[in-house]
């Protein structure tokens, strides 16, 4: 099954969004965070993201959901030289597509399917 690593500048928001994916998502999705700089402040470490990574890392690959910039640079900092089948970062919205990321993996999706699902979260229309 397809992995998922959360990476927020804020601790709390990966905790609440891992929280609100895994309810959605099944107890079976493997979902890590990388949230918070040092001592609780706002931020995102390369060192975290690379240990979610380890952690969430199997067989069927992990995607990467980010926040804000530093963020996504901490993401492809640690994806550089990885190979796609392997490891991804969607370009998707943090809460939404983890969702959706979270339902697809739990059905089974591929690394593929996963990426594609949390990405079409993106014009999810709220009207």
């Amino acid at each position: 099954m397809v992995s998922l690593v959360v990476v927020s500048h804020s601790a709390a928001l990966a905790e609440a969004a891992r929280e609100l994916a895994a309810q959605v998502g099944g107890p079976e999705v493997l979902i890590e965070v990388a949230g918070g700089g040092p001592e609780n402040a706002l931020g995102a470490s390369v060192d975290a993201v690379e240990s979610a990574f380890e952690k969430a890392s199997g067989p069927d690959g992990v995607v990467f959901l980010g926040d804000l910039g530093s963020a996504i640079i901490a993401i492809k900092a640690v994806l550089m030289g990885q190979d796609e089948s392997i490891a991804r970062l969607a370009d998707a919205p943090l809460v939404e597509g983890l969702v959706a990321a979270a339902v697809t993996a739990s059905a089974g999706g591929s690394i593929d399917a996963v990426v594609g699902a949390a990405e079409a979260a993106r014009t999810s229309s709220k009207t």
